[in-house]
């Protein structure tokens, strides 16, 4: 995460914070401080090495961002000795503000100096109106409401978004996903929890492989995937393009608005297919699968299960 163009090197000395290209010093607990003015429109750019990122919008139109250290266990010492080898870097271009922070230690002392005995938070506030591209690499992220895109990705913590006006982009490898709502398009994947979702004015693609998918409402297409859960999902507008809802440790249940038209596409390995819905069968009727046209039929909606029961239900 070296970055040549760096236009400011955070650097703590007791308690005060100061822009240098030194290493932060501490005494028992030591938080940088920066804010920025900007416009609407802008975007934050936040990489680190560790920690958490909580960023939530205010009326005003400037970046504001605390970074917080604190010992675990209280172990102070460790939390001096990590201050010696962490540095955040600053820079702003236009409305446009990059923080980064970087951890010089090896990777083999990197987990039992930081892992155990501190704990970094990034706390920021925005413009209400901004864009946010959050990456951790140790840590969860946190979003509140939000007009503008959100894309966050952290290796080590869940991702939490309020209602966001924009595209959301969402990635962990250990933990869940939770989203009130948006207006636009949303790709979510997490390899290790559950994935929860309110209203989404548009796309939806909802990928994991470690627990369940609950989706509130979708007005486009969606693509929803799990191993390790069950999948409910409501569409309540006409999709354009085909629809794929699949499980291998759960059961499926769909809500349709009453007008929607699909061409129904259901099979399960380990319980049966219902509906609320009249259906133009073709092919033979079984117990485990059913295929046929719903309201005349449509694009394709796709759904599949190993473990569990496949419901389709009028909203």
């Amino acid at each position: 995460m070296k970055n040549s163009s760096r236009t400011a090197r955070t650097v703590l000395l007791g308690a005060i914070c100061t822009c240098a290209a030194l290493p932060l010093f501490g005494q028992t607990k030591e938080d940088i401080k920066k804010s920025f003015n900007v416009g609407p429109g802008g975007r934050l750019t936040v990489e680190s090495d560790l920690g958490s990122i909580e960023v939530t919008a205010t009326e005003g139109n400037k970046v504001d961002v605390e970074v917080r250290f604190s010992p675990r266990h209280g172990s102070q010492r460790r939390l001096e000795k990590f201050l010696e080898d962490f540095t955040v870097d600053f820079d702003q271009r236009g409305n446009d503000v990059f923080v980064t922070a970087e951890y010089d230690r090896d990777l083999g002392d990197f987990w039992d100096s930081f892992g155990k005995y501190v704990q970094v938070e990034f706390m920021i506030t925005v413009p209400k109106k901004y864009n946010v591209d959050l990456g951790t690499s140790g840590g969860s992220i946190s979003v509140g409401d939000l007009e503008g895109e959100a894309d966050a990705r952290t290796s080590g913590g869940s991702l939490e978004f309020g209602n966001i006006q924009g595209a959301v982009h969402g990635r962990t490898s250990g933990g869940s996903i939770e989203l009130d709502g948006c207006i636009g398009s949303v790709e979510v994947r997490t390899s290790g929890g559950s994935i929860s979702i309110g209203r989404v004015e548009g796309d939806l693609v909802a990928h994991t492989s470690g627990g369940g998918i609950r989706v509130e409402e979708v007005l486009g297409n969606i693509d929803a995937e799990t191993s390790g859960g069950s999948v409910t999902a409501a569409l309540a507008k006409q999709p354009d393009h085909e629809c794929i809802l699949r499980t291998s440790g759960g059961g499926i249940t769909v809500y349709l608005d009453k007008d929607i038209r699909v061409n129904l596409d259901a099979s399960t390995s380990g319980g049966s297919v219902r509906t609320d819905f009249p259906i133009s069968i073709r092919g033979r009727v079984d117990h485990h699968s059913l295929e046929g046209k719903i309201n005349g039929g449509g694009p394709d909606l796709i759904l599949r299960t190993s473990g569990g029961s496949i419901s389709i239900n009028e909203r």
